[in-house]
């Protein structure tokens, strides 16, 4: 059995998850992340990516995240993010319509800079939400 430690997940209305696990692994702005016991401390912003959740059993777990801040200690890794949703809680069809909403935008003409940014970040998302409800 691999070491394990403490994982929280923090949205503004829930604790999301909170328990221990042998791995976790995220998209940070400059790439991805698998964290396990003993990792050196980092804090960290987090892109909307699939957060993969390795449990006690081994068994991995698939959810949403949105943006946030990750903050690893010694033996307790804190995600605090604006959302995060298990596969199951995922509307499929609101993920799509705002996946062809954002690309609607993104193919307009004599878009400012925080329209493009917006819409960016909007359809990865959107994208990230399909891909994990298609994870299941």
């Amino acid at each position: 059995m691999a070491a394990l430690f403490t994982f929280e997940v923090h949205t503004p209305y829930r604790l999301f998850y909170s328990g221990p696990v042998e791995a976790i692994v995220l998209t940070l702005v400059d790439g991805e992340i698998a964290v396990y016991a003993n990792h050196s401390h980092i804090t960290a912003p987090v892109v909307p990516c699939l957060l993969k959740i390795r449990d006690k059993d081994g068994t991995w777990k698939t959810a949403f995240s949105s943006d946030g801040i990750l903050e690893v200690t010694s033996n307790k890794t804190v995600l605090l993010t604006d959302s995060a949703e298990w596969p199951g809680e995922i509307d499929y069809e609101r993920a799509k319509a705002a996946k062809e909403r954002a690309e609607e935008t993104l193919k307009g003409e004599g878009l400012l800079k925080f329209e493009t940014k917006t819409a960016a970040t909007a359809l990865r998302k959107a994208n990230m939400r399909l891909k994990t409800r298609e994870s299941v």
